[in-house]
């Protein structure tokens, strides 16, 4: 129970941080609105307008993951530059119970891009929430969020070992979009890319919520999404007890 104390209140804490933030205020409500109007009118323009709805939740889905991303790694990167971050790694706790609340309060913030570019779709171009399984896309939702705070743990490894996290974070944006299909089908891409997507929980985040606004089997994928959300966690914290020890021994981890 103290464990979990520790990661609600942290959750919390880096909640309200980026809160505080007018660069983190400012990309939360400027980047959701921005996607949902592009994916609209390239949905319109493709004589898609039966797949609108579609193109709203897949631009949402691509602004939570860009909060995980640029959230986590920037996160880590405050923390440097603040100097806190040895306290942070040198605290009594496994490092993967104190990175943990901040990948997880990334993807809690970066719920609003969802459900921003669905109130936008709604009001501005009249797209109807006619989800066909209302319950289920909630459920699928969560869990896509939880997927994504994990993955974002798994690579908040690198983002300790590197002095400049952006350096990666600019490099997966656009490529994970693509290959998780949030916005343009997997089956566009070329086969090489299959395998790639299959590891992803991205993938299967994006085709449960897919699924459920369409009326597809949503269950199977997210259960898929949970078990490699499990995996993620289970090597994101191996990964990160060891980073913490090399950068410890290099002493590399104040470096900005």
């Amino acid at each position: 129970m103290r464990t979990l104390r520790m990661l609600a209140l942290g959750t919390l804490a880096h909640v309200k941080q980026m809160s505080r933030s007018p660069f983190e205020i400012t990309i939360a409500l400027v980047v959701p609105i921005v996607q949902a109007t592009l994916a609209v009118y390239l949905f319109r323009a493709g004589q898609e307008q039966h797949r609108l709805l579609e193109a709203a939740v897949g631009a949402g889905l691509m602004g939570v993951w860009s909060s995980v991303l640029f959230g986590s790694g920037g996160a880590i990167q405050n923390q440097r530059w603040q100097g806190t971050l040895e306290m942070i790694m040198l605290a009594p706790r496994r490092p993967v119970l104190v990175i943990l609340p901040i990948t997880v309060a990334t993807g809690l913030t970066g719920t609003y891009a969802l459900l921003a570019t669905l109130a936008w779709g709604r009001v501005l171009y009249g797209i109807p929430l006619d989800f066909a399984k209302p319950a289920a896309f909630v459920v699928a939702a969560v869990v896509c969020i939880v997927a994504l705070g994990m993955f974002g743990l798994l690579l908040a490894s690198t983002f300790v070992l590197m002095r400049n996290a952006n350096a990666l974070t600019n490099t997966l944006e656009y490529p994970i979009w693509l290959v998780s299909g949030m916005l343009v089908p997997i089956t566009v891409l070329p086969a090489w890319t299959g395998p790639l997507a299959d590891v992803l929980p991205t993938t299967w985040g994006a085709r449960a919520l897919r699924e459920a606004t369409t009326g597809g089997p949503v269950w199977p994928s997210v259960a898929v999404c949970l078990g490699i959300s499990l995996i993620c966690l289970a090597f994101g914290s191996i990964s990160l007890t060891y980073v913490e020890r090399r950068a410890r021994a290099a002493a590399t981890l104040a470096l900005a």
